[in-house]
């Protein structure tokens, strides 16, 4: 196994999450003794945390390339985009139910009430704001977490990246949602609005210049701070497999992807067929996005309230009148149940398209790999050295 491209592409790959060579590490007991020698000294021993095999075959996406970035933007394009727009319905009745609980009572009344007035086309009123808004979210928020992920790791260096994954998980999401919803926000902020007010707009052409004129442009970002609460944040009281929204939808993701293989799955991820590691994904894209919609359905009731109501301000949350007319009680569980059904779909819907799309081009699906185990120095020098 040749090591002769590790300088070359050191500076992209970081070689403690990532194997140098174009094919894969032989098991020890097949390994030819005659050609064993001292391991290179630029290779990390036993601690170092994951060994992936990075593909290198003609026609194949180098890791942390310029190529493999974008293919992580697009997949996040496709994966947000696309599941936001198709339940579109579900948003449409969770956001009438925050702002008008009496009117929209239940998920089923509130499907009646909107098939009344509105007609079947009314359940995908706003589709385009939410297309264009999620699919600009999703193009930062997982292109910019394989970004930052890299890039915190790189500063913890090999040992303490391996020792504190959880951490740059949580700190590589956060920093990507930051930006991701820079570029979400005016569009939510119309979304909200052509969803809740009838006849305000027909959608986004007319919509968002009837918003600008109303609200000024900066009344598009007047979402910002709530928005960011309920995407961001992450209490220290949490344990680290249960965080709010993006940080707890990436690192809690991981860690589930890895505890399924290693109690669910008899057998490592990388002799699991392709379609056994998306059902993974799936499923714990599913559990995080339960945990989401619960632990961050407090800002989401008040990012509805504050893009409805005409002239309100992030002020308004804090002095109290928000809460006062949702109630403590309304603000926990106003539309709760149907935003859990709604999260837990699409963030495993969402995990789904975003580690095919990476099978795709020939890149491996996210998370699931357990630190390597330690092997002795004079075993770890065969596994280094066979040429």
């Amino acid at each position: 196994m040749a090591f002769s491209d590790s300088s070359r592409r050191q500076s992209l790959i970081p070689s403690f999450l990532y194997s140098s060579s174009s094919s894969r590490p032989l098991p020890l007991h097949n390994m030819p003794k005659s050609t064993l020698s001292s391991p290179p000294s630029n290779h990390v021993g036993p601690s170092s945390g994951f060994m992936i095999p990075a593909p290198t075959e003609p026609g194949k996406i180098e890791m942390y390339s310029p190529a493999f970035y974008a293919a992580c933007t697009f997949g996040g394009i496709l994966s947000c985009g696309l599941t936001h727009m198709t339940v579109t319905p579900l948003d449409l009745v969770k956001c009438n139910m925050q702002i008008d609980p009496a009117k929209y009572k239940s998920i089923s009344s509130g499907f009646g009430v909107l098939l009344k007035e509105q007609g079947v086309r009314g359940f995908f009123r706003g589709w385009v704001p939410t297309l264009l808004g999620y699919s600009a979210q999703g193009a930062c928020k997982f292109g910019f977490y394989e970004f930052f992920k890299k890039y915190y790791s790189d500063i913890a260096g090999p040992e303490y990246a391996a020792k504190y994954k959880t951490l740059i998980y949580l700190a590589g999401s956060a920093s990507a949602e930051v930006i991701a919803d820079i570029a979400l926000c005016p569009f939510e902020a119309v979304k909200v609005r052509v969803q809740t007010q009838p006849g305000f707009a027909r959608g986004l052409s007319d919509g968002l210049p009837k918003f600008v004129k109303s609200e000024g442009t900066l009344g598009l970002y007047k979402g910002i701070v709530p928005l960011w609460g309920r995407q961001i944040p992450c209490p220290i009281f949490l344990p680290e497999n249960v965080r709010p929204n993006t940080m707890m939808k990436f690192a809690s993701f991981e860690t589930v992807v890895e505890m399924i293989y290693k109690y669910a799955i008899p057998k490592p991820k990388n002799e699991c067929s392709k379609n056994l590691q998306l059902g993974v994904s799936f499923a714990a894209g599913y559990v995080a996005g339960v945990f989401c919609a619960i632990v961050s359905h407090p800002a989401d009731n008040l990012v509805s309230f504050l893009n409805n109501a005409k002239g309100a301000t992030v002020g308004d949350v804090s002095a109290g009148p928000a809460v006062k007319k949702l109630g403590l009680w309304g603000l926990f569980t106003r539309g709760l149940p149907l935003r859990i059904v709604m999260i837990g779909t699409l963030t495993g819907a969402q995990w789904g398209i975003y580690d095919a799309f990476k099978v795709f081009v020939g890149l491996p699906t996210t998370g699931g790999v357990a630190p390597a185990a330690a092997v002795p120095a004079t075993d770890l020098a065969n596994v280094y050295n066979v040429k």
